[in-house]
């Protein structure tokens, strides 16, 4: 694979913003990811960005994220998850988008 550059614009206005759940949809033609605020203490999460990509755009993500992952670990250590019995249960219903 050859390595290209392009010049990226972030516009000044362009806001970052914290997520910390996830809800991933997809069909045929397309992935999409919502990133959301899960508010503490509360059944409410704060929608901050919706992002829809190809399937071969998501398949390359996965890849590059379980590199990045691996490259932060190598660097600062390996990234602490709770055992499978303390975890929450993944599957929350999240109202309000479908």
């Amino acid at each position: 694979m050859t390595k290209r550059e392009i010049a990226v614009n972030i516009p000044n206005d362009l806001d970052p913003v914290y997520a910390n759940r996830i809800q991933v949809a997809y069909k045929d033609d397309e992935f999409t990811f919502v990133f959301l605020h899960e508010l503490p203490g509360t059944n409410q999460a704060r929608a901050k960005a919706i992002v829809s990509i190809s399937p071969k755009h998501a398949k390359n993500f996965s890849q590059v994220l379980q590199k990045s992952v691996q490259d932060f670990e190598a660097k600062f250590s390996e990234i602490k998850t709770e055992s499978p019995e303390k975890q929450e249960d993944p599957n929350v219903t999240i109202r309000g988008y479908s």
